[in-house]
């Protein structure tokens, strides 16, 4: 008998019977699959019903308004079911549409999401409903960009992605300006469980800040399951200043890899926020020196962190380069489960400002990471950047390698650190390693190949900057005539600047800022501009406004409660914004009682406020009041506010009032800078019913440095959650009230930096 493997002529005549069979099978399904190229919703609900495998429904190229797209229907492995575009790029959907996926083996590609949001409460959703879902399903080159609801603090998610073996891939997603995840992988029920989807290619792109928590680009289960494994593989990304919250990507669930992404100058951390047995491997992070950029969070049993890349991060505490958290002891399921058994192996941590141990240390997050090891780790920095905030015995250090001196560590530090004159050098790819290749064991692998924004996303959409630079476009000359700079404002594209020559401006109407636009004076001081309306500028979607030079006066604004300079959109805004305001003059707001010079809107955000070289004289009310947020659910009106080398005389109210209430820790701000400015008799009006020149609560940092006060109030500091930092220090105070700061949750001594300030009295 001749053995099994012997083949005969008769079986490859066999074999090659079934191999004919099979290839006109194969060609008679090709020769019968359908192509339904519709023009309407009503034709599209035609084609659906003729569906079967290896059909393929084509949307007409054109704007398609309003249309929720159910696509329903079951294909098979080698005979898939597409919705596609008829060119990849000019199917646009808008208004409110979105795109609903169940059933098996489908596949969408090519189509654009934007100019309106979801009705519902997701764009792409992988379920029709909680039973209805898409497995072996594919979702490829297809873009949402800027599909926002108009309330910022409503919530929706971009993508659901439900049911398993689902792949979403070489898709572009930028400027999710409202709360709600970008990226949702939902666990609810067995069916959406160990599901193994598959994430990749996917071009992140900017995520500004949402000033809340709510703003995470992905996000992997609930704290509800995630005792439960998803299996989800995120692979070969790009998160392009993904800046929304604390955590970019939040894992709530086990068993997930993360892997081979790149993360560019993004705000926040992965997290292993819950669940066990994650791996994340060979992921880059670049924080080029951006404030708060951040590397990885751990948390939670048997994490693996091995031969990730990361570089130039200043993130601190819960956004630091990379953090290990305290656990609670007996934690709920939604709160701080013990780090148990994290393997931290081959990375690379270059140029970190904070690497922080036991982070989060308090009376009920007391649980210290235990038996868990950290091994093989390359550590480059001027001075150490370790720190702990609890006992770390449970941590093993092994084999580490490092340029700081070590004598300062922590002895279980620093007995598994060793200490080299280690010279970097830039591969071909674009990292740093050490030049002596007697240390090419430590930290990550010179073969870790970092993804590229270019292979990411699709070929076909540009991936462009989401917000306009001041001054960046047209300068248009503008002169004192009537109506002649209403004129210019309404008819001036994104980046213009409008160039004021000299004279007196007299402004019937509020200008409305949709853009990003900059006024400046030819000559300074020269262009003297009055109002006659309760506002000057009111800065809407979309508007950034930049002052320079201007003197603006409120002579011709009318005798009423609560005028303002500049006031942002009442009902809220989706777009944050930037307001500049250099080299100016604001003086005579004076015609009644309470007249402001910038006022917020509730629901309204700046990304930053920055004012220099300017004089504020003769003013009824306040500057700045950034505190409309005062419904404690850790949402506020600015990230950064900058005052410098300024000069306030004769203000009746306060200069600035920022809140930030509630217990939340996603956000980073906000940020208030007071440098370099001399106050002479501010905020002592009998209006100004806080007492406070400065009235800060829950700011996150407050650096007031090198101020000259005379004949003013108080600075009012209320220290909330999330550790801040205020700094007080290098001031004179002249006949003026000295700092106030207190502590209104944590108990004890204010932890504020109060030293060097000049007190006199007359």
């Amino acid at each position: 008998m001749k053995p099994f493997y012997d083949k005969t002529p008769l079986y490859y005549g066999v074999l090659t019977q079934w191999l004919v069979l099979l290839l006109l099978i194969t060609l008679s399904l090709q020769v019968n699959a359908q192509e339904y190229l519709v023009a309407s919703p009503t034709q599209y609900q035609q084609a659906l019903k003729q569906l079967q495998p290896g059909d393929k429904i084509i949307l007409k190229n054109g704007i398609w308004q309003d249309f929720e797209i159910e696509f329903t229907a079951t294909g098979r492995a080698d005979a898939l079911i597409e919705l596609t575009a008829q060119t990849k790029g000019e199917v646009i959907l808008s208004g409110q549409s979105n795109l609903t996926l169940a059933g098996e083996y489908l596949k969408v590609s090519g189509l654009v999401f934007k100019d309106g949001f979801t009705p519902s409460n997701e764009v792409i959703s992988f379920k029709k409903s909680d039973k209805e879902v898409a497995n072996h399903s594919r979702v490829t080159e297809v873009v949402i960009d800027n599909y926002n609801n108009p309330d910022r603090h409503i919530s929706d998610n971009w993508i659901g992605l439900y049911g398993q073996h689902n792949r979403l891939d070489h898709n572009h997603f930028a400027a999710k300006r409202n709360a709600g995840v970008t990226l949702a992988v939902r666990l609810e029920g067995e069916h959406n469980q160990q599901n193994q989807h598959s994430i990749d290619h996917n071009y992140f792109g900017p995520r500004p800040i949402l000033g809340s928590n709510g703003g995470e680009t992905i996000r992997i289960g609930t704290s509800h399951h995630s005792l439960s494994d998803s299996l989800t593989v995120i692979e070969n990304n790009y998160f392009d200043r993904c800046d929304g919250e604390v955590e970019i990507i939040s894992v709530k669930s086990g068993k997930n890899r993360i892997q081979n992404n790149l993360f560019y100058q993004s705000r926040g951390t992965l997290t292993l926020r819950h669940g066990n047995g994650n791996i994340i491997d060979s992921n880059v992070f670049l924080g080029n020196g951006v404030e708060h950029t951040g590397g990885i969070r751990i948390i939670n049993r048997d994490q693996v962190v091995t031969n990730n890349y990361l570089e130039g991060l200043t993130g601190t505490r819960f956004g630091s380069g990379f953090t290990m958290m305290n656990g609670v002891p007996n934690s709920p399921i939604n709160r701080y489960h013990q780090v148990v058994n994290a393997n931290v192996h081959h990375n690379s941590f270059i140029n970190l400002d904070h690497i922080e141990l036991a982070a989060g240390s308090d009376s009920e997050r007391s649980a210290a990471p235990k038996d868990s090891t950290i091994t093989q780790n390359l550590f480059i920095n001027p001075q150490s950047p370790l720190a702990y905030h609890d006992d770390i015995s449970g941590l093993r250090f092994s084999d580490n390698i490092t340029n700081f001196a070590s004598k300062d560590l922590n002895p279980i530090i620093k007995k598994g650190m060793s200490t080299h004159n280690i010279t970097m050098a830039r591969a071909a790819n674009g990292l740093l390693y050490p030049s002596d290749v007697k240390l090419a064991q430590y930290g990550a692998s010179s073969a870790l190949l970092p993804i590229t924004k270019q292979q990411t996303g699709t070929t076909w959409y540009p991936k462009s900057e989401i917000s306009v630079a001041f001054q960046s476009g047209n300068t248009i000359s503008v002169n004192a005539k009537a109506s002649e700079l209403e004129h210019a404002v309404t008819a001036s594209q994104p980046g213009d600047t409008l160039l004021l020559n000299d004279g007196q401006y007299n402004i019937d109407t509020i200008l409305a800022i949709d853009k990003t636009l900059t006024l400046k004076a030819l000559n300074k001081h020269q262009a003297v501009v009055s109002f006659k309306h309760s506002s000057l500028f009111e800065i809407q979607n979309n508007g950034n406004l930049q002052l320079d030079g201007l003197r603006i006066t409120g002579i011709n604004s009318p005798n009423a409660n609560g005028n303002s300079v500049i006031r942002t959109r009442s009902t809220g805004m989706l777009t944050n914004y930037r307001f500049e305001m250099i080299n100016s003059i604001i003086e005579q707001l004076n015609t009644h009682h309470q007249f402001h010079f910038f006022d917020s809107g509730k629901r309204a955000f700046a990304d930053e406020i920055t004012i220099t070289h300017n004089l504020f004289s003769h003013i009824s009310g306040d500057l700045f009041r950034l505190d409309k947020e005062t419904d404690d659910k850790g949402i506020y009106n600015a990230e950064y506010l900058t005052l410098s080398h300024n000069q306030f005389e004769h203000i009746q109210g306060t200069v600035a009032s920022v809140y930030r209430g509630g217990s939340d820790e996603s956000t980073f701000g906000p940020h208030v800078l007071v440098k370099h400015n001399q106050f002479n008799d501010v905020a002592m009006g009998k209006n100004n019913l806080s007492g406070a020149l400065l009235k800060l609560h829950g700011v996150q940092v407050s650096q007031i440095d090198n101020n000259h006060f005379s004949d003013s109030a108080a600075i009012i500091i209320e220290h909330t959650v999330g550790e801040p930092k205020t700094r007080i220090a290098n001031n004179q105070l002249n006949n003026s009230a000295p700092p106030q700061v207190n502590e209104l949750v944590a108990t004890g001594k204010h932890t504020a930096n109060i030293n060097n300030n000049k007190v006199q009295t007359k």
